[in-house]
């Protein structure tokens, strides 16, 4: 179970191959916005994805999500709001984005389709520690909303 957490959020229908280019525009642009507003950033950037779909043309909602510390009214570009608290079941995935699916999401689904479990339609992904698409050295954390 995931604790609730206060996070600067900006929503998008975006196909999977959309992301990346989305993701590149919108983060830099929200953490300028959150210093500018005087919120502290209190957490890795989560992505929460609703009905993931399972092909690239597909659109699907998904909200980039900053966690942080709200001292004052914010009246920035961005929605503020509380990621609920979310039974799931979670996997980590090291290594470079392209893999990400494969050896990362592939696994866990597995095992959630193992275990008898059913997927509630959320997901996230959790970036503790992200040094480009590329990378080796990426750390995320997947986790699938269960019903």
């Amino acid at each position: 179970m995931t604790n609730p957490i206060t996070v600067l959020s900006a929503e998008r229908m975006l196909t999977l191959p959309e992301v990346a280019s989305a993701s590149a525009e919108l983060c830099p642009a929200m953490a300028r916005d959150a210093e500018r507003h005087g919120l502290t950033v209190d957490g890795p950037w989560i992505f929460v994805s609703h009905g993931l779909p399972k092909d690239s043309r597909t659109a699907f909602r998904i909200a980039f999500c900053l966690p942080v510390s709200v001292a004052a009214p914010y009246d920035g570009a961005y929605a503020v709001k509380t990621l609920e608290p979310m039974v799931c079941a979670s996997g980590r995935h090291e290594g470079p984005l392209p893999t990400l699916f494969s050896d990362g999401y592939g696994p866990l689904l597995r095992a959630i389709e193992d275990a008898g479990h059913a997927l509630s339609g959320e997901s996230r992904e959790i970036y503790h520690r992200w040094q480009g698409p590329d990378s080796a050295g990426n750390r995320i954390e997947i986790q699938f909303g269960l019903r």
